[in-house]
């Protein structure tokens, strides 16, 4: 096995992991804030892929502008899904919505399945993203590299927000303490809906990258990387946004191993070596790798 080989396979569990970090940010975003683990997340990947494809098909955009506007239909989607289905249910029991995210998820994939019917859609990027781009001794594809860097570039910018606007301040505020936030005079409807906004436009991001990757599209393809996410989530620290890019980039990074570095036998066992992973993290760390204790953050 050959060093090249081993950075071949490094190079793709980043990319992995980099589409795995952009969705597990919404988890650990709203579930920092409103303590509700949202399982339609994973579908809002399906929406930004066809997203994507029907504003390169019906518009004709050019790959930077259909980006933008994946960005704007995933915050819309994920404001409306907050609206609808969260906000009357707010101060009920941690079950109800559990169940809700369920039941959301459930719809969102069946009218998938009843509007675009069930079969895969080819997904077409631009011809010079089909190019390889070398990298010292690495051959990559320049998609993938875009892949990279768009979501490093995004989830900068998402770090830099929370971290030195006033909203971002608010945003953290809520998360730490929603009665003492609401005290202050923070609007904490506005906050939620932000932080389903936010994540749910990272998750579309990651369905066009999705798309882009594997050429493929389907109503169904965001069911396994969500839950991979939320896998990724909960390894980093469920409610820490950077340990959802942490978890992201090892569980990338420990599948494409797995899968790279072992006989070809065990590559159909990729999502039970995924599960096992957070098993063994969570009996040494329960708390995740940056999470704390609902006590400390309380």
């Amino acid at each position: 096995m050959s060093a090249g080989y081993i950075l071949e396979q490094i190079a793709n569990g980043i990319i992995l992991g980099s589409m795995y970090a952009l969705i597990a940010i919404g988890f650990s975003l709203i579930y920092g804030i409103v303590r509700l683990i949202n399982f339609a997340h994973g579908d809002i990947v399906t929406i930004g892929a066809f997203a994507m494809l029907a504003s390169v098909a019906a518009i004709d955009a050019p790959f930077p502008v259909a980006i933008v506007v994946v960005l704007a239909v995933g915050a819309g989607i994920g404001m409306l899904i907050e609206r609808i289905a969260f906000r009357p249910m707010r101060g009920a029991p941690q079950v109800t919505g559990f169940i809700a995210s369920l039941a959301v998820a459930i719809v969102i994939e069946n009218l998938g399945i009843m509007t675009l019917t069930a079969q895969p859609r080819n997904f077409i990027v631009p011809a010079y993203l089909g190019e390889f781009v070398h990298l010292g001794s690495l051959q990559i594809r320049a998609i993938d590299l875009a892949i990279v860097v768009l979501a490093i570039l995004l989830m900068t910018a998402l770090a830099l927000f929370v971290r030195f606007t006033k909203v971002g301040m608010a945003m953290r505020a809520t998360a730490e303490n929603y009665n003492v936030a609401r005290l202050m005079g923070i609007n904490i409807d506005r906050m939620i809906m932000l932080a389903f906004a936010i994540g749910s436009a990272l998750a579309a991001a990651a369905g066009l990258m999705w798309g882009s990757k594997y050429s493929q599209i389907s109503p169904l393809m965001g069911l396994i990387p969500g839950l991979k996410a939320f896998v990724a989530a909960v390894i980093g620290g469920v409610g820490s946004i950077s340990g959802a890019m942490l978890g992201g980039y090892v569980l990338g990074l420990a599948e494409v191993l797995f899968v790279g570095l072992l006989p070809p036998e065990y590559s159909g066992y990729r999502n039970v070596f995924v599960f096992a992973t957070l098993i063994v993290i969570l009996l040494v760390m329960p708390n995740g790798l940056l999470g704390r204790s609902t006590e400390e953050r309380a």
